[in-house]
């Protein structure tokens, strides 16, 4: 069976991700953590969704049957829980969110004792173990070898202390007014309490969860509604979060979303000029504009294109010893602060920059004019093998006789196909990507 998908496991609440199956997946992650086990502590922690009593009481429940010990930390950013992990000498940790998805999804990433997201070898070992009924029985533990579990209130200052420790002493931002969206999401309590202490003026929208309303028209995945405030209180910059606070999206003062290659591209470039951009260049994702890749070079910088998936993009950092990359939707990766996306402590690095240019946002994070780049997403009734539908190689063919780029990629949390069409002729560009509509449904609707 294969749980995971390009984050995880992920799913609708009380189906894929039932109580049932996250306890026996406990279980399935305790013993494969067991042979590696220092402390035998697990810390696990959530967002905000109504679903996350459910499933964090079945992994405490899965994880104390084999004898682990369980920490649980209530709502934390993702990027927290890699820290926390790893700052509290836990054996592993767990981090239970749908990410960017519906309040009626949710899901389960793990991360090694280093705070490392685990890669695709380590998860296909734990779900050879989940479909194992003679080891899950062999393993439960009785007596005095049955886990305890502590809920820990006050591990929130840790994090908070990391993430300000990462932007600049010399640096202030007095005098600058930031709108903050928390996507009623894990977020909410962080992002504003850091940018007040470092001396913002801030405007916080999107934060108040009430387990149902989480990325509901706000946050990373919708900031129309923060471009809006934006320009409504005449703000400086404003900040997207996801549901888990690992991804970022900025606004500008004229309440314009930043593109997130273009975002990155400034943020390469910065971090060579002060010198502390280690390897030679960064790494994204196939998704992004080649646009981004020409800029680059012209600065003397190379980009590494990873597969989909923050953890590929750091798996490429980590073979090229490059210390700086992300993916085009706002997983920024800055891997001398933190082991995955962060949302919050990407948006201080964005935030140094500006600050220390005296620019407008509006002036510094538009380098360079992207190539016209279409993505589409369709709902596919199955996610048939690309290499078993007819006369997929002849459209691609037709692609890329006309000069475009294509990806064309199943989601791996929603059953969904992503269509991604680049060219330099828009009105070539949208016709070529109705072709491909047409296709894609006709074979897979």
């Amino acid at each position: 069976m294969t749980l995971f998908g390009t984050d995880g496991v992920r799913g609708k609440a009380g189906k894929k991700v039932s109580a049932v199956n996250a306890m026996r997946l406990a279980m399935a992650t305790g013993i494969y953590f067991r042979k590696f086990s220092k402390t035998n502590r697990i810390l696990v922690g959530k967002d905000t969704r109504r679903s996350g009593y459910m499933i964090e009481n079945a992994m405490v429940s899965g994880l104390t049957a084999v004898g682990f010990d369980v920490i649980q930390i209530g709502p934390m950013p993702t990027p927290a829980i890699a820290f926390l992990t790893e700052n509290m000498r836990c054996d592993a940790g767990i981090m239970i969110s749908a990410s960017h998805n519906p309040y009626y999804d949710n899901g389960i990433k793990f991360f090694d004792c280093e705070g490392n997201k685990l890669n695709r070898d380590k998860e296909i070992e734990i779900e050879a173990i989940y479909e194992d009924d003679a080891a899950i029985e062999a393993a439960q533990a009785t007596d005095k070898n049955i886990g305890k579990s502590k809920r820990i209130d006050d591990v929130i200052g840790r994090y908070i202390v990391h993430i300000k420790n990462s932007f600049p002493r010399p640096l202030t931002l007095a005098g600058k007014r930031i709108v903050i969206d928390c996507a009623n999401g894990a977020g909410y309590i962080i992002g504003p309490t850091i940018l007040s202490e470092l001396g913002a003026e801030v405007v916080v929208i999107g934060n108040k969860p009430d387990g149902f309303n989480i990325n509901e028209g706000c946050g990373a995945t919708a900031p129309e509604y923060l471009a809006k405030v934006v320009l409504d209180k005449r703000a400086d910059v404003g900040i997207a979060l996801d549901g888990d606070a690992d991804r970022l999206v900025m606004v500008n003062e004229k309440g314009e979303i930043v593109d997130g290659d273009k975002l990155m591209a400034v943020l390469a470039v910065h971090l060579k000029n002060e010198g502390t951009l280690k390897g030679d260049g960064m790494v994204a994702t196939v998704m992004s504009n080649e646009g981004l890749g020409e800029y680059l070079s012209s600065k003397g910088l190379v980009l590494h294109r990873a597969a989909v998936g923050d953890k590929n993009v750091v798996e490429m950092m980590q073979k090229e010893g490059i210390n700086f990359g992300g993916e085009q939707s706002g997983h920024v990766i800055f891997s001398d602060y933190a082991k995955t996306g962060d949302g919050i402590a990407s948006a201080l690095q964005a935030l140094a920059y500006l600050v220390g240019t005296g620019l407008k946002a509006s002036e510094v994070f538009n380098p360079y004019d992207s190539y016209p780049q279409m993505l589409v997403n369709l709902l596919v009734d199955e996610k048939r093998p690309f290499e078993e539908i007819e006369g997929i190689d002849a459209l691609k063919e037709k692609v890329e006789s006309q000069g475009m780029r294509h990806l064309f990629r199943y989601s791996g949390t929603e059953n969904k196909i992503r269509l991604l069409l680049e060219g330099k002729d828009k009105k070539a560009l949208e016709k070529m990507m109705e072709e491909c509509k047409t296709f894609f449904k006709g074979a897979l609707v």
